[in-house]
């Protein structure tokens, strides 16, 4: 997580993604801009782009499979980050559909998922980094059976100075008790076990189909989670 300079990666030397990638629907949006599904002109094969636009905004280290540049000048040009497509949709999604036909996630299915995001969350402390947002909107699914934790628009970096933090971020439901009261007491920070936390409701939205509290308005769920 470093801030973005024009110099590292030298924008205007990367292609222009029009001639190998083509648009087909939005499928997300995230912090920094939208996710798109795309199909390449040359194999017909799918990905996933995301568009951040303007490119000066750009602050945060994610893997892909290509990078390309589309220069505009009233925008300040997009930055084309192609990652891979999880046609499986969210977990969130999953569990939504199985409701509506009267039906839930097996325990086994459950345990497999969050293995899953154990997994990427073990890379993510290993390397000090707090996702902050785990919750079942940001555990995607490929075709293939993968579970992909996503989504960094609020992770945060730990270093040797700065062992813990004192933001308040995330989703409501899903907030550590820790993180909620540093938005009531200054002197509150957390560390890397909110993601466990977080990571615990959403156990419990993958076997009910909701987090906790959620026939609650998100300000009210806000003040009784800490208690």
């Amino acid at each position: 997580l470093y801030p973005y300079k024009s110099s590292m990666i030298g924008l205007e030397s990367l292609a222009e993604p029009s001639s190998t990638w083509d648009i087909v629907e939005t499928i997300g949006k995230g912090t920094y801009g939208k996710v798109y599904k795309v199909t390449n002109r040359k194999d017909g094969s799918l990905a996933a782009v995301k568009v951040l636009d303007p490119v000066n905004d750009v602050d945060e280290e994610i893997e892909f499979f290509g990078m390309f540049y589309k220069a505009d000048e009233r925008s300040g040009g997009q930055l084309w980050l192609v990652l891979e497509l999880c046609n499986g949709g969210s977990v969130t999604e999953l569990i939504k559909g199985l409701l509506m036909r009267e039906k839930r996630l097996e325990e086994p299915i459950i345990a497999y998922i969050l293995y899953g995001a154990l997994l990427g969350l073990q890379h993510l402390h290993n390397n000090r980094i707090i996702h902050r947002d785990v919750k079942g909107n940001n555990i995607l699914l490929t075709t293939e059976g993968g579970v992909k934790l996503v989504d960094f628009g609020v992770s945060a970096q730990l270093t040797s100075a700065r062992l813990r933090r004192n933001t308040s971020v995330g989703t409501p439901f899903w907030m550590a008790p820790e993180v909620i009261a540093c938005e009531q007491q200054l002197d509150y920070s957390y560390d890397a076990r909110c993601d466990v936390w977080s990571l615990g409701i959403t156990a419990i939205e993958l076997a009910d189909g909701e987090p906790p509290l959620a026939e609650m308005h998100p300000i009210k769920a806000l003040f009784k989670i800490p208690r």
